[in-house]
């Protein structure tokens, strides 16, 4: 199986050198800079994680949903090659596994086909929790992607039992060829973009045969042959919120390396039609492996455990997987056999007898810990090769906005200032915890008595820390120092990122949104309805982000997101024929941008500011 694997990759990877708007997979910093993530249900088998990538340029959003039905990889591992795409202009939202369970078991449903549940009737199953979020993103994009990998090759006419009108692989699919909406009389012409999109992606595949394309449902019409498509995300999209939405199927009857090859050739064709636009179009996909697990045992001081190794534990112990290590992020379970669940990461497991610890990305094994029973090798962790003690571990726990990480020695942590810091631990197979000092250098926590034990203290970047300890004394880069016995066993950097604003997007007149940037000023007519809807930040969920308005003569009020600004409330403070008002943009006592608001009764709205299209993710807190 592994070996499988690896060669459908390997074949994988060489095809997609081919194609030049592939996308970027890399094991970067997770929350860049124009990239947040949202995790649902967490702690559950389905466990639903969400990626929102934001363009340098605002434009239109494409809402990608991969693994809505288990036991079709090649829609799932194509959109998880998008979660770590930089855009210079339009956003994506990623869902790469919206059935998460489903992809764990191999099977295309748990209880219900999650397909299926967008009408909202049946049973309130986990499928239908997870649907109520997928429909709160339908409602914020403009295009509606559904990866799926259907059985045979689609054709208008009939040739073969496996190539037929009833067969869904190798075509774009929509509910209809044109579609008007009731409400606003907007002309949808689906069947036209799912033909120009299939010209896009079929330039690259050289067999006609795989050519994709287009195949009309006819969802809505009395004789339709897919009135169960009705409870879809599609139809959703389309009839209930005005969205245009395709589900894109690459043939089951492909090797993987071509589904998923397939299904990235047709996001990058939408992509190109809505003009979003990638910076880097490379690629690099390894295959999974298990580095190392994280285990504490009664609530212990946690150990590291790594691939193919042994814990010893007592019957009785509680055991705590509280971090998975490997060389993909996304899709990662850990699963104690015999107890618990699929997915047992963070979960507390009295252990009463042998197993072992199965670590699996999405459907396909990793790696594993054993876990023995044995009090003489109580703390003993051992390989099967060799059973030599491993001493020479080191790692790290540090939490950045109370959020715990496990960080290598000489890792390097990207922060943004005004983050905070805390040195939680040092773990480590050869000293104790209390025989080691954990000092980060430039941190005084109490100028009269400085231990250099910084371990439990809460640091803010953006006022705790002495710039003459930095290195290079810029104030960039600073470390945090492990020592045992008087000697350095370890050390952490930690690089501090300036927060940036990108934009304030607001609501005006209650119809359109508008985009501005610092420094920009937007006008407005007296008593005009003005409404906060975001403010893009390069912080993780605008953490400490707050926007106030300042006046000549008023005081500093808070703005609220979704609630109008009340001008009648700001002008009694001025006697000025013309307001004009600054929103200063602060993440606490940082300055992160202004821009201006101006009131003129008299004034005609001449400013050059963008008209945002679509609805945009508040990430303001």
């Amino acid at each position: 199986m592994k070996n499988t694997l690896k060669k459908r990759i390997y074949t994988l990877f060489t095809h997609c050198l081919l194609c030049p708007l592939l996308v970027v997979m890399c094991h970067s910093w997770v929350w860049a800079v124009n990239q947040h993530s949202l995790v649902y249900f967490e702690g559950t088998n389905h466990e639903l994680h969400v990626f929102k990538i934001h363009g340098k340029k605002p434009g239109k959003t494409l809402l990608i949903i991969g693994g809505i039905q288990g036991d079709e990889p090649g829609g799932f591992l194509s959109a998880d090659q998008y979660v770590d795409m930089s855009l210079s202009q339009g956003n994506l939202i990623v869902v790469p596994r919206a059935n998460f369970y489903s992809i764990l078991l191999g099977k295309r449903d748990v209880n219900v086909d999650m397909n299926r549940k967008f009408s909202g009737d049946g049973k309130k199953t986990y499928e239908a929790k997870v649907v109520e979020i997928l429909k709160q993103l339908i409602n914020e994009s403009d295009l509606l992607l559904n990866l799926h990998d259907g059985s045979g090759f689609f054709s208008e006419k009939w040739e073969n039992n496996n190539r037929n009108p009833m067969r869904y692989g190798q075509s774009i699919i929509a509910d209809c060829d044109v579609y008007i909406n009731p409400n606003t009389g907007d002309k949808l012409e689906l069947g036209n973009i799912a033909r120009q999109v299939s010209v896009d992606i079929n330039r690259y595949i050289s067999d006609e045969r795989h050519h994709f394309h287009f195949n009309n449902h006819r969802t809505n019409s009395k004789d339709t042959h897919h009135k169960e498509q009705r409870k879809s995300a599609t139809y959703y999209s389309l009839y209930r919120r005005g969205i245009p939405a395709f589900g894109v199927e690459s043939s089951k009857s492909l090797p993987l390396a071509l589904k998923v090859f397939h299904h990235n050739l047709a996001i990058n064709a939408f992509m190109k039609y809505l003009d979003i636009i990638p910076e880097t179009p490379s690629v690099r996909i390894d295959p999974p492996k298990l580095k190392h697990l994280v285990i504490s045992v009664n609530n212990d001081m946690p150990v590291v455990v790594e691939d193919g190794q042994t814990l010893y534990v007592d019957k009785g112990d509680a055991v705590t997987i509280t971090h998975v290590e490997s060389n993909y992020d996304r899709g990662i379970v850990a699963d104690v056999v015999g107890y618990g669940t699929v997915n047992d990461v963070r979960k507390r497991i009295i252990i009463n007898r042998q197993t072992e610890v199965n670590v699996r990305k999405d459907h396909y094994s990793c790696g594993t810990v054993h876990i023995a029973l044995g009090r003489q090798q109580r703390t003993r962790i051992t390989t099967q090769k060799d059973q030599t003690t491993r001493s020479d571990l080191l790692f790290f726990w540090v939490k950045v906005n109370g959020v715990s990480g496990y960080y290598n020695n000489y890792e390097r942590i990207p922060v943004i200032k005004g983050d905070t810091i805390e040195l939680v631990d040092i773990i480590s197979g050869m000293y104790g915890s209390n025989n080691m000092i954990f000092n980060f250098k430039g941190f005084v926590p109490n100028p009269k008595s400085n231990s250099g034990e910084d371990r439990g203290f809460v640091i803010r970047t953006d006022c705790d820390l002495q710039t003459k300890f930095s290195l290079n004394r810029d104030g960039r880069i600073y470390h945090a120092v492990a020592t045992a016995n008087g000697h350095q066993i370890g050390e952490l950097f930690f690089e501090l990122i300036d927060p940036l604003l990108s934009y304030v997007v607001f609501k005006v007149n209650e119809k359109e949104k508008r985009c501005i940037s610092p420094g920009e000023t937007i006008f407005a007519h007296e008593n005009a309805f003005v409404e906060l809807i975001d403010c893009k930040t390069n912080i993780h969920k605008n953490k400490g982000v707050q926007v106030f308005i300042n006046g000549e003569n008023t005081p500093k009020l808070l703005v609220r997101p979704y609630i109008a600004i009340d001008w009648n409330v700001l002008t009694q403070y001025s006697s000025l024929t013309r307001q004009r008002y600054r929103l200063d943009i602060e993440r606490e006592s940082l300055l992160l941008g202004t821009i201006y608001i101006e009131i003129d009764p008299l004034k005609v709205e001449t400013s050059t500011i963008s008209v945002i299209e679509s609805p945009q993710e508040t990430i303001y807190q």
